[in-house]
């Protein structure tokens, strides 16, 4: 019978929300499915429509300078810092669940500068890139070579765009200059009529001089230079129905010029630096975003803006760059805070002229990357919604449905609360989701609403009154009666009281106002406390709304009674600043720490700078037990959910916590041992939460990255049982074979159970067995039948095996008699191309061969000694026949 397994916490990452783009180029296919977006010197090919990963490309080490996705998806080309420029092949699968797989066609060094900008023609077959010293030069995709050169002035080259003249019988409409006419004329007699096509062909290259150079892709030459922006040209784009060219600049203004006389048809000054701008519906508008953040719509043939004043947004929602999407009617525009918002151009189908309307509707919104996460917390009753503090002025909401669409994807960004004026330190969440205070650098605390049904997230409360920003904020938590209103209705029933902390060491109570009226005054505290000589770092209600607990970086936790706003008591015994604090759930069993069982009060839990957490009683406010082994600050820490009853006796009460050494780590608080260590992030963990009815941990880090830690001690104590239960069966089972001599089946199976000491004594048995088969290169035939029929694993964990008993002079004979069978019934191929599991392959191969040849050949050397030394022995007996000695006349022969 199975002992046992022993038991153990385990939990692994089940879903994570990373970064998809941290600022750089973006790119969009045709069909406005496929999103290529820069992380750092990575690529990365995200659905638009799931959110889902498709690929992700790894960088050549330094940071990517630009990239572009081909109409088609057909291939994918990123230029970096190295002046390097990768084209990759994509092969997008069928099915919808499936990833995209890439191949790198080519690696080029395209320019003795940085590639700046690229662009691809609508066929896909034609890349231009633009660089630092002017040059522009067009690539054949599939073949890799260049077509074309263009040598401009020695300034960066800052906009690309392919087009086609639109066809005409009249010359002038060719877009070719006077001058050029002639040539032009006898070159397409001369060449016939398939050279007739490719002379509309033109490349549109913008400049920081604020010049758009028209180049022919037939003659090869410029054939016009527009000379009427002052600043970067930072868009361009052609209508073939309009034949126009648009041309948008840092300088405020944007430009159409006629294509057949490259003269300007109008002016228009925006009255913002343009990034980015183009065509909709057949040329008859045109978009614009720039440093005001907001997407405008012009009327093209009388340059009249179409969409409402709006206001000027912040300096991180301003748009550096933007993608039209025909096929989906949207317009993909990137802000400087790497947010991606997609906004809907189907009202500019079916309106009027001289029409005005609102603003472009948004359709989505995408965050390429929350920043630094400092604070987060589950929303709503059903928990499918997080809210995240990013080191920003708003909050962000996203979604954690299981779903795959376009809404509702996991990680999905739902909504922003936005309000402060300045970065958003802690947030709280009451018992039911649907209430959440924020606190931030602008002094000020803000209660929010959250209502998913009719997709409102409103402001309810401002309390303003502390002289210097919000390090702390506390809501309530204990759920009330079900038979009361607040619990049949929580939306209409906000949370009774707000407690808030701050930088300047005070403490206030607020009492939240009933209803929206009262909500618009500003409230005033019910009482004002100074509370510590340093900043408040943490504040936490306990779950009999009775008492409160303040943590500051005065190394001191204070107990205070709620209503009176009274000191109960003072923890003492930190060495640096604590950063958080929780009072136990309530039920929570007795703990017996170093100096006894707490009991009384309850218990509370701390964690510091000083890399420790404390548990507390409550009762006389002495310190319980002290937990050690993060590496550095304890920035969080929480209670995980209490075992059921009936588990108690073999699952303990636990708490979790958050370091600056990157780690979440759970901790046996009876103990005090660390159950395990989570390790998925890269920088601080700020943020730490648990799912109140699942277990999981959600930690959230400095490196943008949140992560959901699912509790698999069940699973992964019935997979421990299991295994010990299989491996004692299996134990008896290779008895049974060895007793009844099935040699297949025991050898086998006591490779699989890694047993060297029961292989080595079947080897032993068959070598040194009396009976020898005739043929056998080991004795037995069923044994070199199962020798030579070994999968690679197999034959791999026998060599291993065999390298071991090879270094003793006790098993060496037995190794060599196997490794003989093993060398006869293998080719050398096949030795030396073992498909090896593992990080190290062939490498940790060649060292086991290396390992088996080297004693191998130190035994041979140890016989060829012995053999000579026997020819010596040999030969002293050979020359003492016949030679005797004398003694007393006794002659005696040796």
């Amino acid at each position: 019978m199975a002992n046992k397994a022993p038991y153990t916490t385990t939990f692994e990452p089940e879903r994570t929300i990373q970064p998809i783009h941290t600022g750089g180029s973006v790119a969009l296919d045709h069909s406005g499915q496929i999103l290529a977006t820069t992380l750092g010197e990575d690529a990365l090919l995200t659905d638009l429509n799931t959110g889902r990963q498709l690929a992700k490309i790894e960088g050549d080490g330094e940071l990517i300078s630009t990239l572009t996705l081909t109409p088609s998806a057909s291939h994918l080309i990123i230029c970096s810092r190295s002046l390097s420029m990768r084209i990759y092949s994509l092969r997008p699968s069928l099915s919808a669940d499936a990833d995209i797989r890439y191949e790198l066609l080519r690696t080029i060094k395209p320019h003795t500068t940085p590639v700046v900008v690229l662009a691809v023609d609508q066929t896909s077959t034609l890349l231009a890139t633009g660089a630092a010293d002017g040059v522009v030069k067009v690539w054949d995709i599939a073949g890799g070579f260049v077509t074309h050169t263009f040598r401009g002035p020695n300034v960066l080259v800052s906009a690309l765009h392919f087009f086609e003249i639109v066809a005409n019988q009249k010359e002038e409409e060719t877009g070719i200059s006077a001058r050029n006419r002639n040539k032009e004329r006898r070159k397409s007699a001369s060449d016939g009529d398939l050279n007739i096509a490719a002379r509309g062909f033109r490349l549109a290259s913008g400049s920081q001089d604020g010049k758009v150079r028209i180049w022919d892709l037939y003659s090869r030459n410029c054939t016009s230079v527009l000379d009427s922006h002052v600043s970067d040209v930072r868009a361009l784009d052609y209508s073939p129905e309009e034949n126009a060219l648009l041309t948008a600049s840092r300088d405020k203004t944007i430009m159409w010029w006629d294509a057949r006389t490259w003269k300007v048809r109008k002016v228009v000054p925006v009255l913002e630096e343009v990034e980015a701008a183009g065509f909709l519906y057949e040329g008859r508008y045109t978009y614009t975003g720039g440093a005001n953040g907001n997407i405008r719509v012009w009327q093209t043939d009388d340059g009249r803006e179409v969409t409402q004043s709006q206001t000027a947004k912040g300096e991180t929602d301003a748009i550096v760059d933007s993608i039209f999407s025909p096929g989906l009617d949207l317009v993909l525009s990137v802000q400087a805070d790497h947010t991606m918002v997609l906004y809907s151009t189907s009202v500019l189908v079916k309106i009027a002229a001289m029409t005005t309307i609102h603003p472009l509707e948004q359709v989505k919104r995408i965050s390429g990357t929350h920043d630094e996460i400092i604070d987060l917390g589950y929303l709503l009753p059903d928990r499918s919604l997080l809210a995240l503090a990013t080191n920003s002025e708003e909050v962000r909401i996203v979604s954690l449905a299981q779903g795959e669409n376009s809404s509702t994807y996991f990680g999905a960004d739902v909504a922003q609360l936005k309000g402060h004026d300045d970065i958003i330190i802690c947030l709280d969440i009451d018992w039911s989701g649907h209430w959440i205070a924020t606190g931030a650098k602008d002094n000020t605390a803000r209660l929010w609403r959250i209502d998913p049904a009719t997709n409102s997230f409103t402001c309810h409360t401002t309390f303003t009154g502390h002289a210097e920003s919000l390090g702390a904020i506390a809501l309530p938590h204990t759920t009330p009666p079900e038979s009361s209103p607040a619990f049949k209705s929580p939306l209409d029933h906000p949370p009774a009281y707000l407690l808030t902390g701050s930088q300047d060491q005070t403490i206030k109570r607020w009492d939240i106002p009933r209803d929206s009226s009262t909500a618009r005054k500003a409230p005033r505290a019910i009482y004002t406390r100074k509370a510590h000589d340093k900043d408040i770092n943490a504040l936490d209600i306990s779950q009999n709304n009775q008492f409160f607990a303040s943590a500051s970086q005065d190394k001191t936790v204070k107990i205070w009674v709620i209503e009176e706003g009274e000191v109960q008591g003072v923890l003492r015994g930190h060495r640096r600043g604590v950063w958080s604090v929780k009072f136990a759930p309530k039920d929570t069993p007795s703990i017996v720490g170093e100096s006894g069982p707490a009991a009384g009060k309850g218990l509370i839990l701390t964690g510091s700078g000083d890399k420790t957490l404390k548990l507390w009683s409550l009762s006389d406010f002495s310190c319980l037990r002290t937990f050690e082994g993060h590496a550095n600050s304890v920035l969080k820490v929480c209670w995980l959910n209490l075992p059921n009853p009936e588990d108690r006796s073999r699952k303990h009460v636990q708490v979790a916590s958050a370091g600056g050494d990157g780690l979440v780590k759970v901790w046996d608080a009876t103990s005090g041992e660390v159950d395990c260590t989570l390790d998925n992030h890269e920088d601080r963990v700020w943020a730490l939460t648990i799912h109140p009815y699942t277990n999981m941990i959600v930690s959230g880090s400095g490196d943008s990255t949140v992560t959901f830690w699912k509790d698999t001690t069940e699973s992964t104590q019935a997979a421990t049982t299991a295994a010990a239960t299989q491996f004692v069966e299996q134990e008896q089972e290779l008895q049974n074979y060895i007793h009844a001599g099935s040699w297949r089946n025991a050898i086998t199976l006591a490779l699989q159970l890694n047993h060297p000491g029961k292989l080595l004594s079947l080897f032993t048995s068959v070598i040194t067995s009396s009976t020898h088969e005739a043929d056998s290169l080991s004795g037995s035939k069923a044994v070199d039948g199962v020798l030579a029929s070994l999968s690679d694993e197999q034959l791999f964990t026998l060599l291993l095996r065999l390298r071991d008993w090879n270094t003793n002079n006790k098993t060496s004979a037995i190794a060599q008699r196997i490794l003989s069978v093993i060398v006869k019934s293998y080719s050398a191929e096949k030795l030396s191309s073992l498909s090896v599991r593992g990080a190290k392959g062939s490498k940790s191969l060649r060292e086991v061969l290396d390992a088996l040849r080297a004693y191998g050949e130190k035994g041979y050397r140890k016989c060829e000694d012995l053999a000579d030394e026997s020819f010596i022995i040999e030969y002293t007996l050979l020359r003492m026949d016949g030679m005797g000695f004398v003694d007393e006349g006794v002659v005696m022969e040796v």
